[in-house]
C-alpha cells in the first residue's frame, strides 16, 4: 500500500509539473546529445590526427629500414662479386683428382682469398659457404651452419640457385635437425661466363634472430614488422612465433597497398585491427610489411575515461543550471494551470489571475477574453436548445390530431358496415404504418422514400374520407429517395392542402416534387386550389417576422425545426396567387447514410 501510494503521488507531480518535466528533459536530452557528439568528436579527431602523424612517421621508418636492407644487400653483392671474378677460388673448385699435396695447397689458397672477402659481411654477423661442384666445401663459421658437401649439393635452395644461376637469391630455411633456428640463405650459382658452366654455389647464411636487427629497433608490442615472401609465408618477424607461418590473405593486403600507392589502410588480421603499411623490397623480392595495433595506440595515445569524466562533469553542471531557469520559466505557467483546473471543478464563471511572467500574464488574459465570449455563446447554446425543445413538443403535439384518428376510425367502421372490408383493410394498414413512425423519436431521420410512403398512407386515408376529389402525384428524382429528412417534415402541407386549399373549389390535383439543385434537397408542394392574396413570395427570411401570416397546422413548427437542426440557409419559401393555388418551397441539406448514386431521371412514384 505504501507503495502504492507513492507511485501516485509521483504520477500526480508529475502531471502537475508536466511542462516543466518536458522542457527539463528536452534540454537534458540536448545537452546530453551535443556532450556525446564533441566527445566522440573530439576522440575521432584524435584518431584521424594521430593515423596522419603516424603515416608520416612509419613511412620514414620503412624507409630506413629498407635502407638498412639496401645495405646489407650491397655487402651481399660486393662479396659474391669478389668471388665470381677470383681465378683462385674458380680454379679450387674446377680442379679434379689432385695429390693430397695438391688438394692442401688448393685449401690454403682458397681459404686466404675467402678470408680476405669474409669481412665484407661479417659484420652483419652473416656465415659464407663456398660449394665446388668437385665436391669441395668451404665453411668460414662451421658451428653458424654444420652442413656436409651431400646435404648441400642436394638441398632445395642449391637446386632453385643452379636453376636461376643468373640471380642473387635470398631463401628461406626453417629450423631442422642441422640448422636448429631459422635462417635466411643467400645464394648464387657460380658460372663460367664464357660456357655457361656452373662449377659452383656460394652461400651467405644469417640466422633469422641475426637478420631481424637491421629493423628490431624500430618495433614494439604494438608496432610489428614482418617480411612476407611471395608464397605469402613470414620469413621474418619481431615476433617469433609468426615466422614460418603461411600468411596468404596478408601477402593480398601488402601486395594491394603497394599497387594502390597507398600509405596506409586499415585491416582486420588475426582478430585485431590493425594500421598496415608495405614496401616491395625487389632486391630480396619480398614485401616488408609494418602492421600497428590501432586499438592499443589509441588507447595510450588519447585517455578515452578521463575525455568522458570531464564531459560527464560538464553535462551535470549544464543540468543544475537548466533545472533552475527551466523552474523558473514554468512556475508561472504551473500556477496558472491550476487555477484553470480549480476554476473548471468548481466556478467556471470566475476569471484566472493575471499574473507572473509576461507569457503567463498573455495567456491568462487571451484565457479570460475567451472564457467571456464562451459564456456568451453558452448562453446562446441554452437558448437556442431551449427554443428546439419547445418547437419539437410543438411538432410532436401536432403529429397525430385526435380528432383525425376518431375520423379515420369512425371512416373504417362505416365501411365495414357497408361490406368495403378490403378497403377498411388498407385504411387500417395505411394508418398502422402512419402511426409507427409519427410516435417513434421526433428526432430521427428518414428517407426521403420512407417520408413519401408515409405521405401516401396519409393521402390514402384522406381520400378514403373525403373522396378523391384532390389527385396527390409524388414525383421523385430517383438520388433523392436514399437523402435523410425530418420525419413528417412535408406532411403539414399535404395536410393544409386538404383542408384549406380546395374550400371554393371541389377538384384539383397537389403536387409533390423533391430532387435536387445545387447541393440542396428541394422539395415543393404545388397545388392549383383556391390560392391566397399574399404581397410577394415570403421567403426563408421573412418567415419569422410574418409567422402569423401561417395559420396551417404545424407550419411554423416545421420551418422552425429546419433551422434549428441545419441552420438560417435552410428552411420554408411559400409562393401563392388568389384563385390560381399555392405552392411550398421546402429547401434541405442533402444529406445520405448510403451514398449510392442513382440515375438523374425523374420517376412517378
Amino acid at each position: 500500500m505504501p507503495t502504492m501510494k507513492m507511485k501516485q503521488k509521483a504520477l500526480r507531480i508529475l502531471r502537475n509539473n508536466s511542462l516543466f518535466v518536458k522542457m527539463f528533459l528536452i534540454m537534458v536530452i540536448s545537452i546530453v546529445a551535443v556532450s556525446l557528439l564533441i566527445t566522440f568528436s573530439s576522440i575521432r579527431m584524435s584518431s584521424d590526427l594521430f593515423m596522419d602523424t603516424f603515416s608520416i612517421s612509419n613511412t620514414k621508418a620503412l624507409e630506413q629500414i629498407e635502407t638498412r636492407f639496401e645495405d646489407y644487400s650491397f655487402a651481399i653483392v660486393s662479396a659474391t662479386n669478389e668471388v665470381q671474378n677470383n681465378g683462385t677460388i674458380k680454379k679450387v673448385l674446377t680442379q679434379e683428382n689432385e695429390s693430397a699435396i695438391e688438394t692442401s695447397k688448393s685449401y690454403h689458397d682458397i681459404s686466404r682469398q675467402i678470408e680476405r672477402i669474409y669481412p665484407t659481411v661479417e659484420s652483419y654477423d652473416t656465415n659464407m659457404i663456398v660449394l665446388g661442384e668437385n665436391e669441395r666445401l668451404y665453411n668460414m663459421n662451421y658451428s653458424n651452419w654444420p652442413v656436409s658437401w651431400e646435404v648441400l649439393r642436394n638441398h632445395p635452395i642449391t637446386k632453385r640457385s643452379i636453376e636461376q644461376p643468373n640471380r642473387l637469391l635470398y631463401q628461406f630455411m626453417p629450423s631442422t635437425s642441422f640448422n636448429d633456428k631459422p635462417m635466411i640463405v643467400a645464394t648464387k650459382a657460380l658460372m663460367e661466363r664464357s660456357t655457361g658452366e656452373i662449377y659452383g654455389v656460394l652461400y651467405f647464411p644469417i640466422r633469422e634472430e641475426d637478420w631481424k636487427r637491421l629493423y628490431e629497433g624500430y618495433t614494439s608490442t604494438e608496432n610489428e614488422v614482418l617480411l612476407v615472401n611471395q608464397d605469402g609465408k613470414i620469413v621474418s618477424s619481431n615476433k617469433d612465433e609468426m615466422i614460418g607461418d603461411l600468411e596468404p590473405e596478408l601477402l593480398a593486403l601488402a601486395e594491394e597497398v603497394e599497387e594502390e600507392q597507398l600509405d596506409l589502410k586499415e585491416v582486420n588480421l588475426f582478430e585485431t585491427n590493425y594500421l598496415l603499411m608495405s614496401q616491395y623490397l625487389p632486391t630480396y623480392d619480398l614485401y616488408l610489411v609494418n602492421l600497428v595495433n590501432k586499438n592499443a595506440v589509441l588507447a595510450n595515445l588519447i585517455n578515452t575515461k578521463e575525455i568522458l569524466l570531464i564531459s560527464l562533469g560538464i553535462v551535470l553542471v549544464a543540468v543544475v543550471i537548466v533545472f533552475i531557469i527551466s523552474r523558473r520559466m514554468t512556475n508561472s505557467i504551473s500556477r496558472l494551470v491550476k487555477q484553470i483546473s480549480s476554476m473548471a471543478k468548481h466556478d467556471f464563471n470566475r476569471p484566472v489571475a493575471e499574473t507572473g511572467g509576461y507569457e503567463a500574464k498573455k495567456i491568462a488574459n487571451a484565457f479570460n477574453s475567451m472564457l467571456s465570449e464562451l459564456q456568451e455563446y453558452v448562453d446562446l447554446v441554452v437558448q437556442a436548445q431551449q427554443k428546439q425543445r419547445t418547437a419539437e413538443l410543438l411538432a410532436l403535439q401536432h403529429q397525430i390530431n385526435p380528432h383525425f384518428l376518431y375520423n379515420t376510425l369512425a371512416s373504417v367502421k362505416f365501411m365495414v358496415q357497408q361490406g368495403k372490408k378490403e378497403k377498411a383493410t388498407e385504411m387500417i394498414h395505411a394508418l398502422i404504418s402512419l402511426l409507427q413512425n409519427a410516435l417513434s423519436n421526433v428526432d430521427q431521420t428518414i428517407t426521403v422514400e420512407q417520408e413519401i410512403t408515409d405521405l401516401k398512407n396519409y393521402v390514402l386515408i384522406n381520400q378514403a374520407r373525403y373522396g378523391d376529389g384532390i389527385k396527390v402525384n409524388f414525383f421523385v428524382s430517383p438520388d433523392c429517395l436514399d437523402c435523410q429528412v425530418p420525419k413528417l417534415i412535408l406532411q403539414p402541407f399535404i395536410e393544409n392542402a386538404f383542408f384549406h386549399a380546395f374550400n371554393e373549389k371541389k377538384e384539383g390535383f397537389v403536387q409533390i416534387l423533391v430532387s435536387q439543385k445545387r447541393g440542396s434537397l428541394i422539395c415543393e408542394i404545388v397545388d392549383n386550389g383556391d390560392g391566397m392574396e399574399m404581397k410577394g413570395d415570403y421567403t426563408k427570411e421573412d418567415i419569422k417576422e410574418k409567422r402569423h401570416l401561417f395559420s396551417g397546422i404545424g407550419i411554423r413548427n416545421v420551418h422552425e425545426r429546419i433551422q434549428m437542426i441545419y441552420g438560417g440557409q435552410y428552411g420554408v419559401e411559400i409562393s401563392s396567387e388568389k384563385g390560381e393555388g399555392t405552392k411550398v418551397k421546402v429547401e434541405l441539406p442533402v444529406q445520405k447514410l448510403n451514398a449510392s448514386v442513382k440515375s438523374n431521371e425523374i420517376t412517378n412514384i
